[in-house]
């Protein structure tokens, strides 16, 4: 670590993650151990409660990463706004470097990173199988490069720090140019695609398998081909890594669209879509603390515990409600619940939104009514979606498109299939009302593109992410706020709010104030 965190990493040295509960097969678990390498990470079971305490830092107790934070209020963007948030406040994008979820969500990730280090510096120590040994290792160098990637993409340019922290007095380092920062990425991931086991290795898909290697790969490479970057030659690259996962035969798209997130909030696997997953466990009562917020603050308003509260806190743009069109309901009333929770009496009931109540909505992607585990007010067990295989066939159309200068055989159908799914229909068989048009020029196909990513991943901590290696982050964002200004009830007008803030310098997130204080050689982003 390079910050003031790195002090408490010295004196405890290692922070792993206890063994899996054998009740469950989550990935990730409460209780830390504090040990010395010197003693330490002698047969797999240490390595594997090592390669533990890497996994559950994509969690956070203080929901800053995929808990709550990715998928809510870190990325905000065109397709939701916080209800009775107007001012002061990361949700409408006015914070700066002193800000403690910018802060966190930093430390977190080196702590991470640091854990990656520990675990790469030692694994070699065990008695145990070699191509076990060599699984771990490239779950550990695959992780360390997300976590960096993350940075890369959150804060742009980040030290890149490739040893464990062994005192305080450890070097301070300088921003990594993010160009390398990006090689580095690529290096690891792609040593850990020839290490890692096949996802028919698991019974789960909370580990990293090669396909999910693979995909997050296509995502790198699309991001390198667009801003900052612009380095273009990096469409060929994510074409091949798309298709690597598409010709492998492990995934396919679930027939039903919905039921994608009703798998998440049942804690079924569901592998054959969903390629890569945060596993979550628990609710935060009793003796587990790995628990996340998928359908809270996410999720349909209400105020019955037995059913599954929340307080409806995202609400949903009428840009994203009206991009559905009239035909695709099925995907649109799922991805936008269409009702809330009233309560009467000791219960609650469900009411049915009127066609005018637009801004009313919220996500519908989770849905607590179909938890079958006890249930806790603000904690749940449902997984997180980090990579859904829908997503790696419009990558591939998108790279299809920059590859061949316009969009091929292929990369409608990649689209379409996406679409046919959405629309309820058979994904191999061509659909009138589900197929965009044909002989669509370069950048009509790409607008297609972007449209068909916004409905289909809405709400999935992705969409802030394109808009920014588009290049169009600002100028959406600028838009949406003159458009609800404009059109939305004068009740919602405030939704507008995050639009009107966005600036240039909203692209990237400051360096924290942490990190400045106890980095001399690191330098804050321009406009912070």
């Amino acid at each position: 670590m390079i910050n003031k965190i790195d002090m408490k990493r010295f004196v405890l040295l290692l922070t792993i993650a206890a063994t899996l509960a054998s009740s469950c097969s989550k990935v990730l678990d409460k209780d830390p151990d504090f040990v010395s390498p010197d003693n330490y990470y002698n047969n797999e079971a240490d390595l594997m409660k090592a390669l533990n305490g890497v996994y559950n830092r994509l969690i956070d107790q203080n929901q800053r990463m995929y808990s709550r934070g990715l998928f809510s209020y870190l990325v905000v963007s065109d397709e939701a706004f916080f209800r009775n948030i107007s001012i002061n406040n990361i949700r409408v994008m006015v914070f700066d470097a002193g800000d403690l979820d910018i802060g966190r969500i930093w430390e977190c990730m080196y702590e991470a990173i640091n854990r990656a280090n520990l675990l790469l510096e030692n694994v070699h120590k065990a008695k145990m199988d070699e191509v076990q040994r060599n699984a771990i290792k490239g779950e550990a160098l695959f992780l360390r490069a997300y976590f960096y990637y993350l940075l890369a993409d959150l804060y742009g340019p980040v030290p890149l720090k490739l040893y464990s922290t062994k005192s305080p007095l450890d070097a301070n380092l300088p921003r990594t140019p993010l160009a390398d920062v990006y090689a580095q990425v690529v290096k690891d991931m792609k040593e850990a695609e020839t290490l890692v086991n096949e996802i028919t290795h698991f019974t789960h898909n909370e580990r990293v398998s090669k396909t999910a290697v693979q995909a997050v790969l296509a995502r790198v490479f699309l991001k390198m081909a667009g801003e900052p970057l612009r380095d273009v030659s990096k469409y060929n690259d994510a074409l091949e890594y798309a298709n690597k996962v598409i010709n492998s035969g492990h995934h396919s798209l679930n027939p039903d669209f919905k039921q994608i997130f009703i798998n998440h909030s049942r804690n079924i696997n569901d592998s054959k879509e969903c390629l890569w997953e945060v596993g979550m466990y628990g609710n935060k009562i009793g003796n587990y603390d790995q628990a996340g917020s998928v359908g809270v603050e996410n999720g349909i308003e209400c105020p019955n515990e037995a059913i599954g509260y929340s307080g409806g806190a995202m609400k949903t743009t009428a840009k994203l409600y009206n991009l559905f069109g009239t035909k695709d309901t099925l995907r649109r009333d799922w991805s936008i619940a269409p009702y809330r929770y009233v309560a009467s009496g000791t219960t609650a009931v469900k009411t049915n939104w009127t066609t005018a109540q637009i801004y009313e909505r919220n996500p519908g992607k989770w849905r607590r009514e179909y938890e079958n585990e006890a249930k806790a007010r603000l904690y749940n067990s449902t997984n997180f979606p980090l990579v859904r295989y829908s997503d790696v066939l419009l990558m591939k159309a998108e790279a299809e498109n920059e590859v061949y200068n316009g969009p091929t055989a292929e990369a409608y159908e990649a689209i379409n299939m996406v679409r046919r799914r959405a629309f309820g229909k058979p994904v191999d068989i061509a659909d009138a009302d589900a197929d965009i048009p044909a002989n669509l020029t370069k950048d009509d196909f790409f607008v297609e593109l972007q449209n068909e990513r916004l409905r289909e991943l809405c709400f999935e901590g992705i969409r802030k992410h394109d808009l920014i290696r588009w290049g169009s982050y600002v100028f959406t964002m600028k838009n949406l706020a003159a458009d609800i200004t404009a059109n939305a009830p004068s009740t919602w007008k405030y939704a507008a709010s995050a639009g009107n803030n966005v600036t240039a310098r909203n692209v990237l997130f400051p360096i924290p104030i942490t990190e400045l204080t106890i980095n001399d050689k690191i330098e804050q982003n321009e406009g912070y």
